[in-house]
């Protein structure tokens, strides 16, 4: 069946198509899934770094391809980037992530192609990520960001409090609001798991992840009761955790990065996951846990207002005391009450957050901008 992308090649531009890129490696994987689900041809274009080879499978028969950087990686110059778009006769060009040369990149194709370019930032406008690193997103900005948010067609927020950031930042009132898809949701939650709190993502001073190790040593828990932390990072971010666990009270278990069938079984195996985070644009490992029928631990700063209305999400709080709180509720539901919030973050991973129901608005936002219609 013709989808509404029928014939149509959409770019994927993006700074790492790889593991190394986190949350928008694998919103940038669904997003190239859920294009060709409406009929389109997606292709990627990224940085290269250490783990393109490792992880291009991750996009099946989608053509990744993936330019060396020269100078510092922050910065993220490829040499014929552009060249490589404009070669590619894209019909419409979709950024992922912004601070880094592909903004620059990006820009430039659309000022050359005269089609639509839409930029996501991925809660890179958050004002706990603007307030650091402040020259340097100062020179970004003028060097090459605002040129990048003038151009698009449309930027597009992944929550309501994004749009916020997005409008303050670039002044653009013409969000789209878009949420991740999540994965196809289980049946059923299965029975009450063992007393296991996980954590699945980055090691960044920005998940607070110190705070919840000293919160999670805190609080009263249930015999057996381990916290358990699948991710990576710098060196130092890693250092600083790896130093909180060890003075802890030996319930916590670092276990580097996970991918596959173990990041599956982290997750399979939890009783609830955990992200007490300072800031996000739309984190994907609260969609996984909700998938999988696991609730989920978590701060406002998530920007899932939905999981805590519906009864699938319990506040975190920021600090270690709300953190233990949070936890000692947590782990005292009885089967039932787990059960109830279970089921709740199935409903919404088959709901809102489904690959349908994301997949259908972005079929209308692609075809409003390969028609020249206005963002809506």
């Amino acid at each position: 069946m013709k989808g509404p992308l029928h014939g149509r090649t959409i770019g994927l531009l993006t700074a790492s198509a790889s593991r190394q890129g986190g949350g928008v490696f694998e919103a940038v994987v669904a997003q190239a899934r859920l294009i060709e689900s409406l009929g389109g041809r997606p292709r990627v274009f990224a940085l290269e770094d250490g783990d393109t080879e490792r992880d291009r499978d991750r996009f099946g028969a989608v053509q990744v391809e993936a330019l060396p950087v020269w100078g510092p990686r922050q910065i993220g110059f490829a040499p014929g980037l552009v060249e490589r778009l404009i070669a590619a006769d894209l019909d419409l060009l979709h950024l992922h992530g912004i601070w880094m040369y592909p903004s620059r990149a990006g820009s430039v194709w659309a000022i050359a192609s005269g089609k639509p370019y839409i930029v996501s930032p991925h809660g890179m406008l958050d004002p706990w990520i603007t307030a650091r690193g402040r020259w340097k997103k100062a020179l970004a900005r003028a060097g090459y960001e605002r040129n990048s948010w003038s151009r698009a067609w449309a930027l597009h927020g992944l929550t309501e409090a994004e749009a916020g950031d997005i409008a303050r930042e670039a002044g653009r009132q013409d969000v789209l609001i878009i949420p991740n898809a999540g994965p196809p949701a289980g049946d059923h939650p299965g029975e009450l798991p063992p007393p296991v709190v996980a954590y699945l993502g980055r090691i960044h001073a920005k998940k607070n992840l110190v705070a919840l190790v000293e919160g999670w040593s805190r609080a009263s828990k249930p015999a057996g009761a381990r916290l358990r932390i699948g991710g990576w990072g710098d060196d130092a971010d890693v250092a600083a955790l790896q130093s909180a666990i060890a003075a802890s009270d030996g319930s916590i278990e670092f276990l580097g990065a996970l991918f596959g069938d173990d990041k599956r079984a982290l997750i399979e195996g939890a009783r609830f996951m955990v992200l007490p985070s300072h800031s996000e644009g739309l984190p994907m490992a609260m969609l996984e846990a909700w998938a999988a029928g696991r609730p989920t631990i978590m701060t406002t700063q998530c920007n899932l207002p939905e999981g805590f209305a519906a009864g699938a999400a319990l506040d975190s709080g920021f600090d270690p005391a709300a953190i233990a709180r949070a936890v000692e509720t947590a782990l005292a539901l009885d089967a039932a009450q787990w059960r109830n919030m279970a089921e709740a973050a199935l409903r919404l991973a088959a709901g809102p957050f489904s690959e349908q129901a994301v997949a259908a608005r972005w079929g209308a936002a692609y075809a409003g901008a390969l028609a020249g219609g206005t963002p809506r």
